[in-house]
């Protein structure tokens, strides 16, 4: 899916920059970054405005697999420009390295995209000791986001917001956040552990957003839920579940493409200029769980969550 984020976005005439994920992770394309130059967009039309020279910086998975998508993408549009970067979302070290080569290019940042994911794995545990989803599909993109702030206030104009765009999914709302085993040492379970990392992104987006509003930023957030996609994150479901979902994922799920298209609305769309602190879903703000507005809740998960990181 976020391989065809930065497709569809490259052929609008950006700079696109593919990173990747060890190879031990599915295949799922990370997160976006993407500028325009200084000259203001100069129609409301979301086409038009990808007309400006702009750089999309986007991080994948396997390093093979990043180069081949370079590749295909280079194959298939003249006007954009793409190239490859390694950024490892499980790891706090790679994600410091990423940010700083990126703030070393001088490049403005106007849209980040999180669209990390790892779904329903067995137990694992990423170099910091996270557990493997709440760390890579959560703390990954929550350190990745406070490296790259101050470049997405620098970029953003009152007007003219950067936008920062999470990836999450319908299982937060059923999710629940355990402050005191965010890692799920006490009970491990696949699919609590994804989606209280879906949850933790929700509520994410919702405090930054007061954050950013109280200093009175010109950076936008919101979250996003793509809806049942056909992508390879189902690859851990056992063989009988996967012979099951065959079928049924060609009647009922998403194309990569059409889970695509909400991202790139949020990243993008006129009519959320200054828009924020939404959920998105099918292009239309709705309301995500209770438990995703509890503010007090969402502090001590951010509080939490700078703590494990280091910031």
């Amino acid at each position: 899916m976020g391989y065809e984020v930065a497709r569809r976005l490259t052929g609008l005439g950006m700079h696109v920059i593919i990173g990747t994920v060890p190879l031990w992770t599915p295949h799922t394309p990370t997160a976006v970054f993407l500028h325009w130059t200084d000259s203001q967009p100069k129609s409301n039309d979301p086409h038009r405005w990808f007309q400006d020279q702009v750089a999309l910086h986007r991080a994948g998975n396997i390093e093979e697999e990043g180069l081949e998508a370079v590749t295909k993408i280079r194959k298939e549009t003249k006007e954009g420009k793409v190239e490859f970067l390694f950024l490892d979302l499980s790891s706090l070290h790679s994600v410091r390295q990423f940010a700083q080569r990126f703030k070393a290019t001088g490049l403005p940042l106007h849209v980040l995209v999180n669209n990390a994911g790892v779904m329903l794995v067995p137990e694992r545990r990423t170099e910091d000791g996270f557990e493997l989803q709440f760390g890579l599909n959560f703390l990954g993109h929550f350190l990745l986001t406070h490296l790259l702030l101050g470049t997405l206030k620098r970029s953003g104009r009152h007007g003219n917001h950067s936008r920062i765009v999470n990836m999450s999914s319908a299982t937060h709302y059923g999710a629940r956040l355990n402050l005191k085993d965010l890692q799920s040492r006490l009970c491990y379970s696949s699919h609590g552990a994804y989606s209280q990392s879906k949850l933790a992104l929700v509520m994410f987006t919702y405090y930054l957003h007061e954050q950013l509003t109280a200093g009175g930023f010109p950076v936008s957030t919101s979250t996003v839920d793509p809806g049942m996609v056909d992508t390879e994150l189902y690859q851990n479901l056992c063989s009988p579940a996967q012979t099951l979902k065959r079928p049924v994922a060609k009647l009922l799920f998403r194309t990569p493409a059409e889970g695509a298209s909400t991202a790139i609305y949020a990243a993008v769309a006129a009519e959320l200029e200054g828009v924020s602190g939404c959920y998105l879903y099918n292009g239309q703000q709705v309301a995500s769980s209770e438990l995703s507005y509890d503010e007090e809740l969402q502090a001590q998960l951010w509080k939490q969550s700078c703590s494990l990181v280091g910031v």
